[in-house]
């Protein structure tokens, strides 16, 4: 009779599929996205140019749609980051005591609407599935979560999923 592993997935982990584990807010502010637009070497107009904005039908100059996932994060001291080198606090802190090596699975965004100077974006995180799986170098967690980015109008801004991968 084949020996049955013991899951990788605590009971009180499994338990938060379908909950909320993250909420964040945080003010888009014009000087912020375009200092991370030039970090990043982003230089569409669109978020630099009032006029060329107009000329392409927004209100004014825009927030680069990938900064609005930044605008929501909060600061962490470096002696408080996990191993990982992350807050946790994105993720809902979701242990996996057998799983300590983590690494990203990947990010899907859908942009909806534009995001000016001045809006507030609230996220809303939740955990769509935490599944085991097995694969070519053994078993191995994959959790995806799924996250809404509203303005203060409460309108869709963003939607994302984001997948991270957990080895013992």
């Amino acid at each position: 009779m084949p020996e049955i592993a013991e899951s990788l997935i605590p009971d009180e982990v499994a338990a938060r599929i379908g909950t909320v584990v993250a909420t964040a807010t945080g003010a888009v502010v014009q000087r912020d996205w375009q200092r991370w637009a030039v970090s990043v070497r982003e230089d569409n107009p669109l978020y630099f140019d009032a006029d060329y904005a107009r000329e392409h039908g927004y209100a004014d100059v825009i927030c680069p749609p990938l900064y609005v996932q930044y605008a929501i994060l909060g600061v962490t001291p470096i002696d408080t980051l996990r191993v990982d080198g992350s807050s946790g606090a994105a993720s809902g802190n979701l242990t996996f005591p057998k799983c300590p090596k983590r690494m990203a699975g990947g990010e899907s965004t859908t942009f909806l609407r534009p995001s000016y100077d001045g809006d507030v974006i609230t996220s809303v995180r939740t955990v769509e599935s935490i599944v085991e799986k097995r694969g070519r170098s053994g078993r191995f967690v994959l959790v995806t979560w799924k996250t809404a980015y509203t303005n203060q109008r409460r309108e869709l801004v963003a939607e994302a999923t984001t997948s991270m991968i957990a080895r013992p």
